[in-house]
């Protein structure tokens, strides 16, 4: 069973993802340009395909799949379909929304078993991607500061995207506990740290008047309880901070803002008062800010 996507896609013979892209570029290029270029990497394109996904995808896929299959609703495309059974007969889908709903739990949207599952399903360019606001607290903001490079926050700062970013404090105590919690060499995550600092101080050098976005950077020095990204006060991606596990092995829950006290609300209060009680880290003169 696979589902309704794939087996449109066998009636058309565009089940390879480069053709399936080539399809996505045409059917983006008509209804949203910026989509083009955005269609599905490999592991994700197959996951559609098994209906191996606990969610819709983002809007902008959704929009574009709609046009590539007029008729059909994002839904439908991702339900259920029974190997030898009629396209026509609409019976033989499972409800993949009703689905989504009955495991819905509060808001949130999704769970990984591990931060790296996440990333392999949702790239930081594609969370990120037309973000007004980009919100985020944890230890080292890999996800911001590693993930991305210099010139894709700089593009994002020109073009209008605001960012507040909550780093551990690389001079308090807090990160010494968690770098012996983690296991790590002495120093590590605190070096780590000091580089993902400066080099959005280093970004955050060429600001100028023109430019819509800015970057705001505080820091806190408290043990470190989660992970928090937060866009356009919408999307929150949130993980805790397990005993003895590294980032990237815990899990991670994606929740959206539905309007009514939720995981979304929360740890939207969690990240507000973190912000409030953090502090601006001074610029070290040996930072060597420049391009």
């Amino acid at each position: 069973m696979g589902t309704v996507l794939k087996a449109l896609l066998q009636e058309r013979h565009i089940q390879t993802v480069s053709a399936f892209n080539r399809e996505y570029d045409r059917a983006a290029l008509a209804i949203d340009p910026g989509a083009v270029g955005a269609g599905p990497k490999k592991a994700q394109f197959y996951r559609w395909l098994a209906g191996n996904i606990s969610t819709l995808p983002y809007p902008h896929h959704c929009r574009v799949l709609q046009e590539m299959f007029p008729g059909w609703t994002a839904a439908e495309l991702f339900s259920g379909f029974i190997e030898g059974g009629s396209l026509s007969d609409r019976t033989q889908k499972v409800n993949f929304s009703e689905q989504v709903d009955m495991e819905r739990i509060s808001d949130i949207e999704s769970v990984f078993p591990r931060r790296a599952d996440f990333l392999e399903s949702t790239s930081p360019q594609e969370l990120f991607r037309d973000a007004r606001t980009i919100d985020v607290a944890g230890i080292s903001l890999n996800i911001l500061c590693q993930q991305c490079s210099d010139s894709e926050v700089l593009r994002m700062m020109r073009e209008g995207t605001s960012m507040r970013c909550l780093f551990l404090d690389p001079n308090g105590r807090s990160i010494q506990a968690r770098e012996q919690e983690e296991s790590h060499a002495p120093g590590a995550l605190t070096s780590l740290t000091r580089l993902n600092i400066h080099m959005l101080q280093r970004v955050r050098s060429k600001w100028n008047s023109t430019m819509g976005g800015n970057i705001a950077i505080r820091t806190y020095d408290a043990p470190a309880r989660f992970n928090i990204c937060i866009v356009d006060s919408e999307l929150c991606v949130m993980q805790p901070y397990l005993p003895f596990a590294r980032g990237l092995e815990s899990p991670t829950f994606v929740a959206r803002q539905s309007g009514s006290r939720g995981i979304f609300q929360t740890f939207s209060e969690v990240f507000e008062e973190m912000w409030r009680e953090g502090t601006e880290p001074e610029i070290e003169q040996n930072q060597g800010i420049s391009a």
